[in-house]
């Protein structure tokens, strides 16, 4: 269970995340913002709420159709641990784009968020680990 409860902890904190770091002066308040800018920021703090929803329906939901219980955990647990890395792995390639900044410079300079998203697609990969082994003795 300690696997499970990893990856749902990255799907709450990709649900949860964008908002509380994105509804301020920063981003969705920056009065700096052009209005297409804000529509992006919503589009992503919205993905993000749906990636994570999305990675707790398949940790928790009913199983993906398969006539063997077993291939069909095995199924979800794959598709939870992708949905669960999905917005993390696009925030770090976001850096790549032309003209890309981490942080505005008024409020600063490196990419902070780096922390972050090793951080979460690590426990993602540890969960996925984890609940691999519980999976296996399910299956001995």
């Amino acid at each position: 269970m300690a696997g499970r409860f990893l990856i749902a902890l990255v799907g709450i904190v990709t649900s949860v995340g964008g908002f509380l770091a994105d509804w301020n002066e920063t981003h969705v308040l920056n009065p700096r913002w052009p209005p297409h800018a804000r529509f992006h920021n919503g589009q992503t703090m919205s993905m993000g709420a749906v990636l994570g929803l999305t990675t707790l329906y398949y940790l928790y939901g009913p199983p993906a159709s398969s006539s063997h219980p077993l291939a069909q955990q095995k199924s979800a647990l794959w598709t939870a641990s992708w949905v669960a890395s999905i917005y993390w792995i696009t925030q770090l390639s976001a850096i790549l784009y032309p003209g890309s900044l981490a942080v505005d410079p008024e409020f600063g300079e490196g990419f902070p968020q780096l922390w972050l998203i090793t951080g979460l697609l690590s426990i993602v990969a540890v969960g996925t680990v984890l609940e691999k082994q519980v999976l296996a003795v399910k299956k001995a």
